[in-house]
């Protein structure tokens, strides 16, 4: 592959399992040092770490930071800036689930969705912008989903958070336009991850039906090539946007939805 990101620095959230760590698995492929954000036991991370240094050959670090926490998220920033010099490219990819009615929704349950699933994002762009224009060069990627676009029963707090993402990074876009930084959305459908499984029992429970019966009528349900987005694709449209050749593409939702918006 390609070390075309050699020489820059990315910071991924959400990057210690699934959608995320894929991500980061691409971009460290090509060259960029990275920085991945995220839970896990100590151990686990610690051996992620190493296989995508010894693999790839670049420096990476993992940073825990509790992204529901706006302060927190900024001072993240300002740690990678001071540690690795720079954040070229920023992947707002941590998220969370919590599936029910509206009227039994947890308010803490929506403060908690939308702080990490929006706010997060929105504090992260603000504090990496300042040094990407003074470079005149960076790629912020967020991803949203399906749910950018369409609403789902019983996800009222992560449907919100999603239209809001998008609306976000276009603002953003429009903001950076001459700066030489994108601001773009990925918005997969269902991609088997563990944010994925663990909604699983929650709509059965919602809905009173068996798991087979939540994957196939529900979740694949409103996806026409009835089969799961993998984080592979969603990695490679990530650092496809991260490319020269994308340099045009900014404001866009990259949909990955199995042709679900379309109908």
């Amino acid at each position: 592959m390609s070390k075309f990101l050699s020489g820059k620095v990315a910071l991924v959230t959400g990057a210690t399992s699934g959608i995320g760590l894929a991500v980061a698995d691409a971009l460290g492929a090509a060259g960029a040092d990275l920085v991945i954000g995220g839970f896990g036991e100590a151990d686990a991370v610690a051996a992620t770490v190493k296989d995508l240094a010894d693999r790839h050959g670049v420096r990476v670090a993992h940073d825990g930071s509790d992204l529901t926490d706006g302060a927190a998220v900024r001072a993240m920033v300002a740690r990678v800036e001071s540690d690795f010099g720079r954040v070229d490219v920023l992947v707002n990819n941590a998220g969370m689930q919590h599936v029910a009615p509206v009227e039994e929704f947890p308010p803490e349950r929506w403060d908690l969705i939308m702080a990490l699933n929006l706010s997060a994002a929105f504090h992260g762009m603000a504090a990496v912008v300042p040094g990407m224009k003074a470079r005149g060069w960076g790629r912020i990627i967020s991803t949203a989903s399906a749910h950018s676009l369409v609403a789902s029963p019983f996800k009222s707090a992560y449907v919100a958070a999603k239209h809001g993402l998008l609306g976000l990074s276009k603002t953003v876009a429009l903001e950076t336009a001459e700066h030489g930084i994108t601001v773009n959305t990925i918005s997969p459908g269902y991609v088997w991850t563990p944010l994925v499984e663990k909604q699983i029992p929650d709509t059965m429970k919602a809905r009173g039906l068996t798991r087979e019966q939540v994957i196939d009528d529900v979740l694949l349900k409103a996806q026409p090539t009835k089969a799961f987005v993998t984080v592979e694709q969603v990695a490679a449209m990530a650092l496809h946007l991260c490319s020269d050749a994308s340099a045009p593409i900014t404001g866009a939702n990259l949909v990955m939805d199995g042709g679900w918006s379309a109908a």
